[in-house]
């Protein structure tokens, strides 16, 4: 086991202003007056959304999240100071997954059973999903569909409200940029893992394809929905071959994941579980396409590590690779092509040393106009990209 690998020293969280929830919604959004607002969240039950029943269930600590700060924040004064209407929250039922596809079905706060689409996306500007799995893929297509703008910020804790979502967006968007032109119209990039004195290589070709970067703001009319905390450069590979070593969240099953044709074909236990990798194998043959990489994403934000992904991927220094769906990012893979649409996840796959310490990123390169540059060595990102955010 590699332990020695640690990412770039991180501000703490009293370095961080006091999260403010009119700065965070006026520099994301910046919302007109008069526009309505709405907040979803997901429960196993949806009946204990009437009332807020949910706030009773000390283990629904993401739920209260959403109603302690983003409802009674709204209720209480953001909503004029920002010339915002309504603020209500509804619930929908847990989809299991990341970014599957939502339900119709949602229940609000007297318990009466609604429309998603009929009473919620046709009738709000600015929807705010406070989730357990993330629902960034099924609502970027239905603001596409329906017109309105939001944001989801599945995992929501403390830590996260201190650090991710109290920075100022439109100094991540800076940086971010920064960054992204360092890494854009890539040809390939190469990350090199060590695990147990041996290294394996994933290749991920990028093509000359133009960096995107999901950096918080999400302004204009046009629809759109911002992923919170945000905070990274991210391609959609058209092709990706090699090796790569994957830790199950599960119980820390690792396996050897073979990459061919810009797909997982075949895992291959190194330690733990064999019957969760033949698992996986088999959900490969019967659903292939549950294994095609779609996406390569670079953190590029200075945060401490909060426990989540959605806020450590951001970290400069770290690197995530996800299969599966990727219409939500500018990619073909859609719901329909899966087997089974409860299949159709997008899955990150997040390499950092709290996350997978048995495994290090020990350089990654980047292959463009016939240079190879490393960007990332041991988690730290190299003297190359420090100069582009210092340009």
């Amino acid at each position: 086991m590699n332990t020695t690998a640690t990412p770039l020293a991180r501000r703490s969280i009293e370095e961080f202003p006091a999260f403010d929830l009119t700065r965070l919604l006026k520099t994301v959004f910046d919302p007109q007056p008069g526009q309505k607002v709405a907040i979803l969240i997901d429960l196993a039950d949806t009946s204990a959304m009437k009332d807020y029943a949910f706030l009773n269930d000390p283990e629904l600590t993401i739920q209260r999240k959403a109603y302690e700060v983003f409802y009674e924040g709204l209720k209480d004064r953001v909503a004029a100071d920002l010339g915002l209407e309504g603020g209500e929250m509804y619930a929908y039922a847990l989809t299991g997954g990341s970014n599957l596809d939502l339900p119709d079905e949602a229940v609000d706060a007297n318990g009466n059973t609604t429309s998603l689409e009929k009473d919620v996306y046709s009738n709000y500007d600015l929807i705010l999903c406070v989730s357990t799995f993330s629902a960034t893929a099924p609502l970027t297509a239905f603001a596409k569909q329906y017109g309105f703008r939001g944001a989801t910020l599945h995992g929501l804790n403390d830590v996260i409200l201190a650090s991710g979502l109290a920075v100022d967006y439109a100094e991540v968007s800076q940086e971010a940029e920064k960054l992204r032109l360092a890494l854009t119209r890539a040809d390939a990039f190469e990350i090199d893992f060590e695990m147990d004195g041996e290294t394996y290589t994933l290749t991920l070709e990028i093509e000359g394809q133009e960096a995107q970067k999901s950096h918080g703001l999400c302004l204009g009319t046009e629809p759109d929905i911002a992923n919170l905390p945000a905070g990274e450069v991210y391609f959609v590979p058209p092709g990706a071959r090699g090796q790569f070593p994957f830790r199950f969240e599960h119980d820390g099953t690792i396996a050897l994941m073979d990459v061919a044709g810009g797909r997982i074909v075949k895992a291959t236990l190194l330690s733990g579980d064999q019957e969760l990798v033949d698992a996986y194998n088999e959900r490969l043959k019967a659903d292939p396409v549950t294994g095609e990489i779609g996406e390569l994403g670079f953190g590029t934000q200075d945060l401490p590590v909060s426990g989540r992904d959605i806020q450590d991927e951001k970290v400069l220094g770290t690197v995530h690779v996800a299969t599966g769906r990727s219409d939500h990012l500018g990619g073909h893979l859609t719901p329909d092509l899966f087997a089974s649409r409860l299949n159709a996840s997008h899955d990150d796959i997040l390499f950092a040393p709290h996350k997978t310490p048995e495994i290090t990123v020990t350089q990654v390169r980047m292959h463009r106009d016939g240079k190879v540059t490393p960007v990332i060595e041991n988690y730290e990102p190299t003297s190359y990209l420090l100069s582009a955010l210092d340009g």
